[in-house]
């Protein structure tokens, strides 16, 4: 009788290490490594690229902030030219990193570059995260709120800060600005209150109603952008075939756009959110990555010979 006790106690011990060691490992997968792809995309080598990190002081968060920075190829042998601008919000749990690190930016910019998919543009990827810092439990509040005034942060800070440093083209049809999943919300929320700074934008995977309210909700304000002002917008959605609600918000607000005639682009493509597999998660957005930034450079081209032309 002593002999199976004392099983059953080593049984249950090891057993409890087990799923100590396991938590452990969820843990610090999670809150440590921040969730990141199990069969990530690969990263080219040799491109000629650079992802620096850079920082500013923010007057509406009251502290230093960090932006992740691409200048284009050429930047210091062209001292007199001027780039348009791209800015990429991350998701829930990201960082200024996450765009290089996760999907490999440099890559996607070196293969659009090589293809002329892009003119060469100054590319932004900031640290979008609200007061609370960056959680796998909770998505950043891309607006100006109880945990901070992220919208003014990423709307106004932030673009005084690449215009003051960095040779860009200033006029809003040269600006553009999305992301990913909640930062496909946040570039809508915030973007479409500064359309004296940006007129072109994109979602991956996003959603356009926030709990927060209406006022957060791009699906039900875009209607009171004055008709003058949207029919400046141009915009790329594009959702993934597993993400029902995603895909379901993303239709709506494709539909929406119709209505207002408002130019856009909206495209499936197998996949969606989720940590492995060659068509989801990071794989996803790195590979549609290349295809929301082939629609921005078409508007940047296309802005830049009717500036040519007059």
């Amino acid at each position: 009788m002593r002999l199976k006790i004392n099983r059953r106690q080593t049984i249950l011990t090891a057993s409890a290490i087990a799923l100590t060691s396991i938590s452990a490992l969820v843990g610090w997968y999670v809150f440590i490594a921040g969730a990141p792809q199990l069969d990530p995309p690969p990263a080219e080598t040799g491109t000629g690229l650079q992802f620096q990190i850079k920082s500013f002081y923010s007057n509406a968060m009251g502290e230093t902030r960090r932006y992740g920075l691409v200048l284009p190829p050429g930047y210091d042998r062209h001292p007199d030219r001027r780039y348009p601008v791209v800015v990429l919000l991350h998701g829930g749990h990201g960082n200024e990193w996450d765009y290089e690190k996760k999907a490999r930016l440099t890559s996607v910019l070196h293969d659009l570059y090589g293809k002329k998919a892009l003119p060469p543009s100054i590319i932004v990827t900031p640290d979008g995260s609200d007061d609370r810092g960056t959680s796998p439990f909770w998505d950043p509040d891309y607006y100006d709120g109880e945990n901070g005034k992220v919208a003014t942060l990423i709307g106004v800070d932030l673009v005084k800060e690449i215009e003051s440093h960095y040779r860009t083209q200033i006029e809003p049809q040269f600006w553009a600005m999305g992301g990913l999943s909640s930062g496909a919300w946040g570039a809508f929320n915030i973007g479409l209150r500064y359309l004296n700074e940006f007129h072109i934008f994109f979602s991956h995977t996003g959603y356009f109603k926030d709990t927060s309210g209406d006022q957060n909700s791009p699906l039900l304000f875009i209607d009171q952008i004055p008709d003058e002002e949207r029919q400046h917008l141009r915009i790329y959605l594009d959702a993934g075939e597993a993400d029902n609600k995603y895909l379901e918000a993303t239709q709506e607000f494709h539909q929406t756009l119709d209505r207002l005639d408002i130019k856009n682009e909206f495209r499936v493509f197998p996949g969606g959110h989720g940590i492995v597999g060659q068509d989801v998660g990071w794989n996803y957005w790195h590979r549609h990555l290349k295809d929301s930034l082939r629609f921005v450079g078409t508007q940047f081209r296309m802005a830049q010979r009717k500036q040519g032309a007059n």
